[in-house]
């Protein structure tokens, strides 16, 4: 059966019209024309549309029934076409994020998903928690956009901007000696029980500050072992021990925990922007990476 999409066109201006002059004069073509593509399109369907007298046109039985499916195929390509020309452009679609556990508290990350929920309602954004390790894969098989992470050795196939470098602190109960302190060197935490991150949890943050406390050869005496940043606060809130984390933690504002800047140079974690380097980016990827970047730099 071959029916195009301009046969249901014609039928419908016919349809409404019930008058060939008319529809023909809508359609802006000739009346003969029309005429041969109804006929046409008769043909290919088998049926008569429409009862033709020298005074009238109607709709046959089969015409009204051809009538409503027609238009609704008709406003299904019309919506259709409309929809991936907005996701095209980035309006509507869907955007998968990965991000760490610390990104929320970063408020680079939360400005940036209200101003683009603000300006593109219409996208939804999935929003999937995984540490940095668990993040590279699904970056590389596509399940994920974007990705929000610590700095990490990347695959060949990834590439990333830096988003966010900030300071780490040392993390102690409000009881504790050092509590009072405006700033300590990091060798002041060198016999104290540390609460840390579990070697197996695949957090970045594991291997950046176990290399901070080797080079300034400090062996951690590791009490605690958890897997995520908000347990290790939860755990220092009660007296277990001290612990190094990123600042954007200390949004979480725990009533017995002090936050203490270290005094090294070095004693930072960066927050990176990652993405696939062979896969071409969305506008929906685009926009938001646009955002991110913006932000990073004000």
């Amino acid at each position: 059966m071959n029916i195009e999409l301009r046969h249901l066109r014609y039928f419908v201006a016919v349809a409404e019209e019930l008058h060939f002059g008319r529809a023909a004069l809508r359609l802006n073509m000739s009346q003969p024309p029309l005429s041969q593509q109804i006929q046409q399109l008769e043909q290919e369907i088998e049926a008569q549309l429409f009862t033709r007298t020298n005074r009238s046109v109607q709709l046959t039985p089969a015409g009204h029934s051809f009538l409503q499916d027609a238009r609704a195929i008709l406003l299904q390509v019309e919506q259709s076409a409309r929809r991936a020309s907005r996701i095209d452009h980035g309006q509507e679609g869907e955007l998968r994020i990965g991000f760490t556990s610390s990104a929320p508290f970063t408020g680079l990350m939360s400005d940036a998903l209200y101003q683009f929920r603000q300006r593109w309602p219409e996208v939804h954004i999935q929003m999937q928690e995984h540490n940095t390790r668990q993040q590279l894969a699904p970056l590389h098989e596509g399940r994920l956009d974007l990705g929000v992470m610590r700095n990490t050795p990347l695959p060949a196939d990834l590439q990333h901007r830096l988003l966010l470098r900030e300071p780490l602190y040392a993390v102690v109960h409000w009881a504790h000696p050092l509590a009072s302190a405006a700033s300590i060197a990091i060798q002041a935490l060198a016999s104290e029980p540390f609460v840390f991150f579990d070697a197996q949890g695949g957090t970045a943050l594991y291997a950046e500050i176990l290399a901070l406390l080797h080079r300034y050869h400090i062996k951690p005496f590791i009490t605690q072992e958890v897997g995520e940043a908000m347990t290790i606060l939860g755990l220092v809130a009660t007296g277990l021990g001290v612990s190094i984390l990123p600042a954007s933690f200390r949004r979480a504002r725990l009533a017995d925990v002090v936050w203490i800047p270290l005094q090294e140079s070095d004693a930072t974690s960066e927050v990176w922007l990652v993405w696939s380097a062979v896969r071409e980016p969305s506008a929906q990827m685009a926009n938001m990476m646009t955002l991110l970047l913006q932000n990073a730099e004000s």
